[in-house]
């Protein structure tokens, strides 16, 4: 019986293995390296030959690779392997003891931090003016070395042979595609425009995505990672995360450059401490970045790579490159029709498949002719996106494989409809989810507060598909708790197609929370930072009657909005003002001002599109009621939120500075709550985050007709993995706030002014144990602080997408 066991295990562990290839060859020169050793959890499976191949059989899904004089390797077993080895030379083996060690080389932190400092200086946005322009490709496919075997395999199976017979393209397989083409192309060409003066322009000469007819504006709008940025990898927050060396000067085109090399700090075996990730080469004279190369932990799974040119005296992105690992495709052998005792014996095959990026910058010009027209609009502007026009572009041509992914890709996309489904992804970004000609807001869907319980509802709004130029909208929505429906209509009308510029009517009849700071203009982010904010207030009023407004993109960073309306308003709970009931008539204007100078937009069909938000923005509304049209309030009522982060050495500060006043006679809805998140009838707070809130403050229980509130977080500059891939760090947090009622009397009903400053502190835990959420702890300090701790102490939780 143990002599059956063991035969079985041998038949096991032999069916196992899969045939793979192996070449070696030295990482500077590629000159093969015979005499190479190959092993498998430290068993040698063979040793290469004089031009560098291996042939082996290995169950093994990672392998090693050692050969005397270089250092050691791991990398991803597969059909076909390509790996280089660095030589050990004298400068390498002596920092070793420093690696063991664990520590950086003060060399070359010294010069890193010279790098720092000198960064704006080399960039070319200290000139007066520039241009350049751009190509990039971005697909998806299978390592290069792997191609011929891939079509190959698919050509001279029976079993593919006999399934091509009944394949259509509805049921086309990754496998067949990949057999004459790419699974993915995207190609664009840009054009960068700057003027000190007038700021930056890009825009988008061309571009096309396989698969798809129409564009996806906000895809073909994303900036490159290290285009006016410093690299990751050198900036000083993450200096915790990697380990530094020098360990050479190079000559590269003409200048002298100190070679850097690094690695991540999350080598858990001793002898892998001497492994690398990557290497760094900086300018030895003006301390400018010439090249980053960072590979994979596993070799074989990525490489990123960006190269600067010295032009003007300045550092100009010159190309990028990247290939990373996406998966692993197997493929299996059809059994021979005559296979003894029916033994079929699948022979395995694997490839990997990757995503590969390459970006090159080319026409540098500087200075260039400044003219203010170039810079009308919005950050991005598009001139074309049919891909018609980008062989003018193209740094080289297309080869067969990426001429025929448009071909198969695109018939894909019309039979799989990829357009509407791209079109409902692209929305959420908006938060929308589009189907056809309407547009569906994700944050009606679901909500809760306290006075309504949950609130269902739908909100939809004929697109530009309907019409470019009139979009109609309606919502209805239903209180589980009240029992009441509510519901609104309206219709925008543009007056122009270059900008976000439109008239608005629109009738309501809905409830509204008392005190509310007014979130007009607010991106979509920002609004579901926002969404706990009421959970524990429960002070509405109901609103119902109509308004007319004007929106205005007035330039790139500056929006502007005016609003006429007329409303009957009530309050929905015990609430007198003046003894003159709870009931009002209200006319007044509303005057909106968004200005966010830095942020990155462009226009679409379906209006503008935030790219990327960027510090500092203010908004700021002046409400004025009148006692006309049978207005009975005359008031005057503002607010403002400037918000800002900056970095400085010391990690990175944010801060929210807001606040508002009311002058004259005005019922408590229209003044201001101060935004407690907390719930006084229950032992533990527990809340969502929110963009105003406080933790620990009971919601609902205090109003104030004039208050100022801070929010301050600092993130330090120290960041650490907890467990698996995300990086944690942590952010100290201050937030207060402190106000005055001037006539408490005028309003009958249970409350209390805040007329003491009231502070929180708290830690909050980024990418708490390596989810996407974030935890954050707060304590309330000073004036307000009570004998007990609960009432005193609050967790939440925020969606890390959210950010700052």
């Amino acid at each position: 019986m143990k002599r059956v066991l063991l035969f079985i295990f041998f038949l096991i562990s032999v069916f196992g293995f899969s045939q793979s290839k192996i070449r070696v060859a030295d990482e500077s020169n590629d000159v093969p390296i015979s005499g190479a050793r190959v092993l498998c959890n430290g068993k040698i499976l063979g040793h290469t030959d004089r031009q560098g191949y291996l042939e082996f059989k290995s169950k093994c899904k990672n392998i090693r690779i050692e050969a005397e004089n270089y250092q050691k390797e791991t990398v991803t077993a597969e059909e076909n392997m390509n790996v280089s080895l660095l030589r050990t030379d004298s400068k390498t083996t002596s920092i070793e003891m420093v690696v063991l060690e664990d520590k950086s080389d003060p060399r070359a932190l010294e010069i890193l931090k010279k790098v720092n400092q000198l960064f704006r200086e080399n960039s070319p946005k200290t000139l007066h003016s520039y241009s350049y322009k751009s190509y990039e490709k971005i697909s998806l496919d299978i390592d290069e070395d792997s191609i011929s075997q891939f079509a190959q395999f698919f050509e001279d199976k029976t079993l593919f042979k006999k399934k091509r017979e009944k394949d259509s393209l509805n049921n086309i397989s990754a496998r067949k595609i990949f057999s004459r083409s790419k699974l993915f192309l995207w190609e664009r060409a840009q054009e960068f425009l700057y003027s000190k003066k007038y700021g930056e322009k890009i825009t988008i000469l061309d571009n096309r995505i396989s698969g798809l007819k129409q564009p996806i504006y906000e895809m073909i709008a994303m900036q490159q990672s290290n285009r006016d940025k410093l690299p990751n990898q050198l900036k000083q927050e993450n200096r915790g995360l990697y380990r530094f060396f020098l360990t050479d000067t190079i000559e590269m085109d003409g200048r002298k450059n100190f070679v850097i090399r690094f690695r991540e700090v999350n080598y858990r075996k001793q002898d892998k401490k001497r492994k690398y990730n990557g290497t760094i080469y900086i300018d030895t004279e003006t301390y400018g970045i010439k090249k980053i190369e960072n590979f994979s932990k596993v070799k074989n799974d990525g490489i990123i790579a960006s190269t600067w040119i010295f032009y003007n005296n300045k550092w100009f992105l010159s190309n990028e490159t990247v290939k990373l690992r996406m998966s692993r495709m197997a493929m299996e052998e059809e059994p021979k029709e005559n296979a003894e005792n029916e033994d079929y014996r699948k022979d395995k095959k694997s490839f990997g498949t990757y995503a590969f990026l390459t970006s090159k910058y080319f026409d540098f010009r500087s200075p260039v002719e400044e003219n203010r027209n170039d810079f009308k609009g919005y950050t991005f502007s598009v001139k074309n996106a049919d891909g018609k026009t980008l062989d003018r572009y193209r740094t080289d041509p297309l080869t067969e494989r990426e001429r025929n992914t448009y071909t198969t890709i695109d018939s894909l996309g019309k039979i799989y409809n990829i357009d509407n489904k791209a079109r409902v992804l692209t929305g959420l970004i908006n938060g929308q989810i589009r189907t056809g000609v309407v547009d569906f807001a994700v944050d009606e869907i679901v909500n809760f507060n306290s006075y309504e319980g949950f609130r269902v509802g739908l909100k939809a709004k004929l697109n530009e598909t309907f019409n470019p130029y009139f979009s109609p909208d309606y919502y209805f929505a239903y209180g589980f708790k009240d029992d009441q429906w509510k519901y609104g209509i309206g219709l925008d009308i543009k007056t122009s197609l270059d900008k976000n510029s439109f008239f608005r009517v629109d009738y309501y009849d809905d409830v509204l929370a008392s005190g509310e700071f007014y979130r007009r203009l607010w991106n979509f982010k920002m609004k579901m930072a926002n969404y706990g904010n009421n959970i524990n207030n429960d002070r509405y009023y109901h609103i119902r009657g109509a308004s007319v407004s004007y929106l205005n993109d007035v330039t790139n960073g500056l929006t502007l909005v005016f609003a006429a309306r007329r409303n009957f308003e009530e309050a929905l709970f015990d609430y007198q003002f003046r003894e003159r009931g709870a009931a009002f008539d209200n006319f007044n204007t509303l005057f909106t001002l968004k200005y966010s100078p830095n942020s990155t937009n462009i226009m679409t069909p379906q209006g503008k599109s935030l790219i990327d938000q960027k510090y500092p923005e203010l908004y700021f509304n002046y409400e004025q009621s009148y006692k006309i049209l049978g207005g009975d309030f005359n008031y005057t009522r503002f607010d403002a939120l400037f918000v800002h982060n900056f970095k400085t050495r010391i990690g990175t500060t944010g801060f929210r500075l807001y606040g508002g006043m009311v002058f004259g006679d005005a019922p408590i809805w229209k003044n201001f709550t101060m935004n407690g998140l907390a719930s006084p009838s229950k032992d533990f707070n527990f809340n969502l985050t929110s963009f105003l809130g406080f933790a620990t403050l009971e919601g609902g229980k205090y109003y104030n007709n004039k208050f100022i509130a801070y929010y301050f977080t600092h993130k330090l500059p120290f960041y650490f993995k907890s467990f698996g891939k995300n990086v944690s760090s942590f952010d100290f947090v201050l937030r207060g706030t402190i106000g005055d009622m001037k006539h408490p009397e005028y309003h009958q009903f249970r409350y209390r002014k805040l007329d003491h400053l009231y502070q929180e502190v708290g830690l909050e835990w980024s990418n708490f144990l390596s989810t996407y959420f974030n935890l954050g702890l707060f304590y309330r300090v000073g004036y307000y602080t009570t004998p007990n701790f609960k009432q005193n102490f609050a967790i939440q939780f925020k969606l890390k997408l959210l950010e700052f």
